[in-house]
C-alpha cells in the first residue's frame, strides 16, 4: 500500500473503485452500440454508490479520496456528454446545460482559491449536488432508451443544477463570513 508524507494510505479500495470511473468514461467513448453504454452507466452508478460505502464501511475515507470521487464522477459525465455529442444524440447546447453545474463549479474552485479575501474552506457535497449528478445519469440513460425526453430531462438537470450553484456559492459565502 503506497502512503502518503504524513503515513495516510493512497491508494484504498474506496479510492481505486472511484477512479475505475475513468476506464469507464474511456469505455464509454469507444464504443457506440447502445448495451455496452448501458453497462458502462449502470457500472458507474454503482461504483459512485460503492465507493463511499466502502470507505465509510471501512473507515478509510480520506481527503486524497473526498478529491478523488468528485474528478471521477465529472471526468466519466463529461466522457459520456462528449460520446453522445459525438454520435449526435445531444446537441451542444444540451451538453452545456448538462455540465452547468460542473462548469460553474470549476469557476467557483479557482475562485475560492484565487481572492485573496476568500478563506479557504473544504468543499463538501451537497444535497442539490448529489440530486444533479443522480439526474445527469438519469439523462444518459434517457438519451439511450427514450430519446424523445431527452429535452425535459436537460432542463431539469439545467434548473437543478442553477439551484446547486447557488447553494454551493451561499456555502462559500457564509463559510467566510465564519472565519
Amino acid at each position: 500500500m503506497t502512503r502518503a508524507s504524513n503515513g495516510t494510505a493512497l491508494v484504498t479500495l474506496p479510492n481505486l473503485v472511484s477512479t475505475s470511473r475513468v476506464v469507464l468514461g474511456f469505455g464509454f467513448l469507444v464504443t457506440e452500440a447502445v448495451m455496452p453504454r448501458l453497462a458502462l452507466i449502470a457500472i458507474a452508478s454503482l461504483t459512485d454508490f460503492l465507493d463511499g460505502w466502502l470507505a465509510r464501511r471501512t473507515q478509510a475515507s480520506s481527503r486524497l479520496g473526498a478529491l478523488v470521487d468528485p474528478v471521477a464522477d465529472r471526468f466519466f459525465a463529461l466522457c459520456v456528454v462528449i460520446g453522445f455529442v459525438a454520435s449526435a444524440q445531444l446537441s451542444v447546447w444540451q451538453a452545456v446545460a448538462l455540465m452547468f453545474r460542473d462548469l460553474m463549479s470549476i469557476v467557483g474552485w479557482f475562485v475560492a482559491r484565487n481572492v485573496s479575501w476568500l478563506r479557504p474552506i473544504t468543499f463538501k457535497a451537497r444535497l442539490l449536488g448529489k440530486a444533479v449528478t443522480g439526474l445527469q445519469l438519469a439523462t444518459f440513460l434517457v438519451v439511450l432508451l427514450w430519446p424523445a425526453a431527452t429535452d425535459g430531462m436537460v432542463w431539469l438537470v439545467f434548473g437543478v443544477g442553477v439551484a446547486a450553484t447557488i447553494d454551493y456559492t451561499l456555502m462559500l459565502w457564509r463559510e467566510r463570513v465564519r472565519r
